[in-house]
């Protein structure tokens, strides 16, 4: 009866730490350096928030960053069927006290009737990147560019239409709610960064072995990619190897 009641009670604390780890507030800092990174634009700023689905974004984690930054990135699953706007609306607020929101379409965005998402978003200045490309200018004419593509997994994604966009010059970003956008990437395309989330890290990883990578940088021959764990949680609101996270991303000049 006594190894009953130890069972039980390691049980019990392996649910409650499952939870914990997926209610963490946690900022990644993650500086990443390129040698063609247009220094006229100095250090860039990029707050990264993926796979948000039913979680309500706290107050703690705005803190953890307290301060502006050039962009803020939701990179899909913003939400999901059952979440209210009014909630989504709260959210949306909060991350446009960080800086300017940009947002990729996630296949559990599909899941709401999207074009009411969508007019949503465009109302309260979110920047919908749906196979689009956005500019940004230095004073010295260098050029920055963000492409996003819309979902792949609802087969949505067309990069040919954001590289259209993007036109010939500029440093090039992407950010794909999927990270299996890299596989239909190429050299040439000179997309020098990909942001993506979807895969949770695995969520629940047992034993460390997921059928889906954990969160993280790798170099890829044609690209960087940094896939973040996301910041809620699907299906069930635990986590195990796969702590819950967010990115402070700062780009700059560098080896």
């Amino acid at each position: 009866m006594e190894f009953i009641g130890l069972g039980i009670l390691i049980i019990i604390g392996l649910l409650i730490y499952m939870i914990k780890e997926g209610f963490l507030n946690q900022v990644i800092q993650n500086e990443i350096r390129f040698p063609d990174f247009p220094d006229t634009f100095g250090d860039v700023t990029i707050f990264f928030i993926s796979d948000i689905h039913r979680r309500k974004i706290s107050r703690r984690l705005m803190a953890k960053i307290n301060k502006k930054v050039d962009m803020v990135i939701i990179g899909g699953d913003l939400t999901e069927k059952g979440v209210p706007f009014n909630q989504v609306k709260n959210n949306i607020e909060l991350l446009k006290e960080l800086g300017p929101v940009y947002f990729v379409w996630g296949n559990n965005d599909y899941e709401v009737d999207y074009h009411e998402l969508d007019a949503f978003l465009l109302s309260n200045g979110v920047k919908i990147l749906d196979n689009t490309a956005v500019k940004f200018e230095s004073s010295a004419g260098e050029t920055l560019v963000l492409l996003g593509v819309d979902d792949l997994n609802e087969k949505r994604d067309r990069l040919d239409y954001a590289l259209s966009d993007a036109g010939e010059e500029g440093f090039r970003i992407l950010v794909s709610h999927d990270p299996r956008i890299t596989t239909k990437m190429t050299i040439d395309q000179n997309i020098r960064l990909v942001l993506a989330g979807h895969t949770h890290g695995g969520q629940i990883r047992i034993f460390g072995y997921s059928p889906y990578e954990k969160g993280g940088i790798k170099k890829l021959p044609h690209t960087i990619l940094l896939t973040s764990n996301g910041y809620g949680t699907t299906a069930i609101p635990m986590r195990l190897g796969a702590r819950a996270e967010t990115h402070l991303i700062t780009l700059k000049k560098g080896i």
